[in-house]
């Protein structure tokens, strides 16, 4: 009974695909499965499902009517940004919040980084510095821009026992860097650079005094509030 009873059950099993088949069928849900992290995007985007996994909330029509209103409606700028406006930035955290803040009159800055890994920044390296420096112009507001040169060496730096360390190349990366992101044409009476391994230095930039509210341990180690 029992070797009649396996006879069924292979009998009632569905007709396995061929080997052919069944590998270009997953090839084919591979491709289309979606990846997105900061080294790579692939398989088809949705973004409804990308919005809840970042744990972000899409931009809608109220929130862009804030937005104008405490920007174009002040007169600091004569429109919304273009990458809203065609929303290549569709969605965010806490801005209603931070709203909140500039409708109360309560100060605010911006902060913003970057890690240098290359002589020269391309075109995507640039897209949140050209948006950051419209959210100054804007909002009127200070900006820290923080070079995390130091971190960039801890991944990627490389040790020679005859040579040593190559640090001073990260360091020389970040004035680089600098350099492009000064292009962008920020306030320079309200823009701050943070050198990571200038801090470990004597060469410390002094910081505006809306910074001295924060009561956060990390903002006075590093920005010497």
């Amino acid at each position: 009974r029992l070797s009649e009873g396996q006879d069924l059950v292979a009998a009632m099993a569905p007709a396995a695909p061929e080997q052919g088949s069944q590998a270009a069928e997953g090839t084919d849900q591979n491709k289309d499965e979606m990846v997105v992290t900061a080294w790579e995007v692939q398989g088809k985007i949705d973004y409804n499902k990308l919005v809840d996994q970042f744990g972000s909330t899409l931009i809608d029509d109220a929130l862009m009517k804030r937005i104008e209103a405490a920007t174009v409606g002040k007169g600091n700028v004569q429109k919304l940004h273009r990458f809203l406006r065609r929303g290549i930035f569709f969605s965010h955290r806490d801005m209603n919040a931070l709203l909140d803040c500039i409708e109360k009159g309560q100060p605010m800055y911006l902060y913003t980084g970057r890690g240098p890994s290359s002589s020269s920044m391309h075109l995507g390296h640039l897209i949140p510095f050209l948006f950051t420096k419209w959210l100054q112009d804007a909002f009127n507001v200070p900006l820290v821009i923080q070079m995390t040169d130091d971190e960039k060496f801890l991944f990627k730096g490389e040790y020679d026992p005859d040579e040593g360390d190559n640090l001073m190349h990260f360091a020389n990366l970040t004035i680089e860097n600098a350099r492009d992101i000064i292009a962008c044409e920020f306030d320079y009476n309200k823009t701050f650079f943070v050198f990571r391994f200038g801090l470990c230095g004597n060469h410390v930039p002094q910081y505006p005094s809306n910074l001295q509210g924060c009561d956060n341990k990390y903002c006075e180690r590093n920005f010497r509030i």
